[in-house]
């Protein structure tokens, strides 16, 4: 578990933004819905500064209960300034599960895989991208992907 805790933690350090506006939100965003597409992958995605939803696209054979799943993954960056992932992670590296030990309503927050902070240089957490319809490995996966080649393309 500390292996995966180290390697999410480094993938959060690397993949920080230089500027973040409306555009890339769609720019992130429409990538994010490519990749998915691409992969057959049914998922709901959303792009947000602060409480602003920015990007919102739901692939056939998603449902509202992909929504309600963005939410409280994105709540859980708002909160920690970490991935939904990373957060759900060290829980259970402490034998806990986010759910009993948080102290939060798992109603409104969801420690699972699929929410990543969007980060600029020199400011901090401004907004998060998150994914849901997949396996939450996969959900997180799926973003940390689509930021890297954000990245790559400038």
């Amino acid at each position: 578990m500390s292996e995966e805790i180290a390697r999410l933690e480094e993938q959060e350090r690397r993949l920080v933004l230089d500027h973040f506006d409306n555009d890339d939100a769609w720019r992130l965003g429409s990538l994010l819905a490519e990749l998915a597409r691409a992969r057959g992958a049914a998922v709901t995605i959303t792009v947000r500064r602060g409480a602003q939803r920015l990007f919102h696209c739901a692939l056939p054979g998603t449902s509202a209960d992909n929504d309600a799943w963005l939410d409280r993954k994105c709540r859980v960056v708002e909160r920690y300034a970490e991935s939904s992932y990373l957060v759900g992670a060290r829980f259970r590296a402490k034998g806990r599960t986010f759910e009993d030990s948080s102290r939060l309503d798992p109603d409104r927050y969801a420690a699972h895989g699929g929410a990543f902070p969007l980060t600029v240089r020199g400011t901090g957490v401004v907004g998060a991208v998150a994914v849901s319809g997949l396996a939450q490995g996969d959900d997180h996966a799926l973003v940390a992907e689509a930021l890297e080649r954000f990245l790559a393309e400038g």
